[in-house]
C-alpha cells in the first residue's frame, strides 16, 4: 500500500540552543538590523529575577521598551494596548520572553502593528473558523523573536490564541508570518517557572505530540519526530521534578516541546484535545497547563477506533509499549501529580452544555480523526473525564 501525504515547511528560521540567551539575542538583532526591540516579558522573570536585566543590557541601545503586562490566556484588551505601544516607539522587532500566553501576545501584536488595531473590536472578522483557516492579515513588516520559560510549545507555530472576555471565547488568529523567525531554547530561562506550570506545559507539549501522530492527515516525518519529542519529554520531566535544578533535563524538555510540535510547524491537523482544551481556557478559565492532563486520556479512548495502529506508537513513546495510550498518559499524570479530572480543575457537568456548543466551533473538532457531529460528542468525552 502506497503512502501519500505533504510536509509543509515553516517560516521559521532557526531555533538556537546551547548558549545563554541574553549573547543569543543580540546575536540575532545583529543579523536581522533590528535597531528598535520591543520586549514583550514575563513579569516574574522581569521583577523577580536578573535575566531580563541581562538581556536588556546585551542589546543595549537596540532596547526600545520592555512590557510585562501580559494575563493569562491574552486578552484582546491586552494585546492591542501592546500593539499600540509598540507602534509608537517604532518596533523593528518583537521579542517575547516568558509563557504561551506572552508569545501568543506578540504574535498578534505583530497584526495589531501591521493593520493599526488599537481597540479590541478592530480584531473581528479576522479569527479562523471552521472554513477559514488563516486570517486576512497582511503579512507584517515586523517580524518577532521567542524566548520560551515554558513548554506549551506555541511558539513553532503561526496562530495565535486571544480571549475574547465579553464572550468568554478564546480564538484563534493566524498567518504564517506570525511565526517567529528565530526561536531560542535556553534552560536557565526555565528554572523560575513554578513547577506545576513546568509540568503542565510538558504535557501541553505532548499534546501537539500525540495530536499529529494521531491525526487524521498524519506524515511520516512528523510521525518520526513527535514520537521522539515525546520520549524527550517522558524523560526530562520525570527527571526535572525529581530534580528542578538539572539543566540537562530541562534542555531535554525543551527539545522534546521543539520536536513535539513538528506536527503544529508542518500544518497537521490537530483535534479534540486542542478543541476542547481552548474551550476550557476561554470559557471555563482552566489554566490551559493542566487542560491536556485532564482531557487527553478520554480523548485518546474516544479516538482509538480510528487511530488504534498510531495509539500504539504513542504508548511506546511513553516507555510503555503494549499499553492502552490512555492508561499510559493518565499513570504519567499521575506520576507527576497533576490533575486527572474536571473536577479537579473545577468544571462542573452543568458547564458541559456550553463548552460542547464552544468546541464545535473549533476547526480542530472537525479535524478529529474520529468524527465529532454534535456537541453531544463532546459531552460523551467530557464525562469520560470527570
Amino acid at each position: 500500500m502506497l503512502v501519500a501525504g505533504s510536509y509543509q515547511y515553516p517560516t521559521m528560521e532557526s531555533v538556537i540552543y546551547g548558549k545563554p540567551a541574553a549573547e543569543a539575542l543580540r546575536e540575532e538583532a545583529e543579523r536581522l538590523g533590528a535597531k528598535r526591540v520591543y520586549l514583550i516579558v514575563s513579569r516574574t522573570l522581569n521583577s523577580k529575577t536578573d535575566e531580563i536585566e541581562k538581556i536588556r543590557k546585551a542589546l543595549g541601545e537596540r532596547h526600545a521598551e520592555t512590557f510585562d503586562g501580559v494575563p493569562q490566556h491574552t486578552t484582546r484588551e491586552a494585546v492591542v494596548q501592546i500593539a499600540r505601544r509598540a507602534k509608537e516607539v517604532k518596533a523593528d522587532l518583537v521579542v517575547a520572553i516568558g509563557g504561551g500566553s506572552v508569545v501568543d501576545a506578540a504574535k498578534i501584536v505583530l497584526m495589531c502593528m501591521e493593520h493599526e488595531i488599537f481597540e479590541q473590536d478592530g480584531l473581528d472578522g479576522f479569527e479562523t473558523t471552521p472554513e477559514r483557516r488563516f486570517g486576512q492579515f497582511r503579512t507584517p513588516k515586523v517580524r518577532m523573536i521567542a524566548i520560551p520559560s515554558t513548554l506549551s510549545g506555541g511558539e513553532y507555530n503561526s496562530g495565535a490564541l486571544v480571549t475574547d472576555t465579553r464572550r468568554k471565547l478564546k480564538q484563534i488568529f493566524n498567518h504564517p508570518m506570525m511565526m517567529p523567525r528565530s526561536i531560542i531554547l535556553d534552560p536557565a530561562m526555565t528554572k523560575y517557572t513554578p513547577e506545576k506550570l513546568w509540568l503542565g506545559s510538558g504535557t501541553r507539549a505532548m499534546d501537539h505530540g500525540i495530536e499529529a501522530i494521531c491525526s487524521s492527515r498524519p506524515n511520516v516525518l512528523v510521525d518520526a519526530v513527535c514520537q521522539q519529542g515525546l520520549r524527550y519529554l517522558n524523560d526530562g520531566l520525570r527527571r526535572t521534578r525529581s530534580n528542578p535544578n538539572d539543566e540537562a533535563a530541562r534542555l531535554n524538555c525543551q527539545l522534546g516541546s521543539w520536536l513535539s510540535a513538528f506536527g503544529l510547524q508542518a500544518r497537521v491537523p490537530m483535534g479534540a484535545s486542542h478543541a476542547i482544551g481552548h474551550v476550557l481556557g476561554g470559557t471555563c478559565d482552566v489554566p490551559h497547563y493542566f487542560c491536556t492532563a485532564v482531557m487527553m486520556p478520554s480523548v485518546l479512548r474516544y479516538n482509538r477506533p480510528a487511530t488504534e495502529a498510531a495509539q500504539k506508537a504513542v504508548a511506546a513513546a511513553l516507555g510503555a509499549p503494549g499499553r492502552d495510550a490512555d492508561e499510559a498518559f493518565a499513570e504519567f499524570v499521575a506520576e507527576l501529580g497533576l490533575p486527572r479530572t474536571l473536577a479537579e480543575v473545577g468544571v462542573a457537568e452543568d458547564r458541559f452544555e456550553l463548552i460542547g456548543k464552544n468546541a464545535m466551533l473549533s476547526i480542530f473538532t472537525r479535524a478529529n480523526p474520529q468524527p465529532i457531529r454534535e456537541p453531544g460528542d463532546i459531552i460523551k468525552i467530557l464525562k469520560s473525564a470527570t
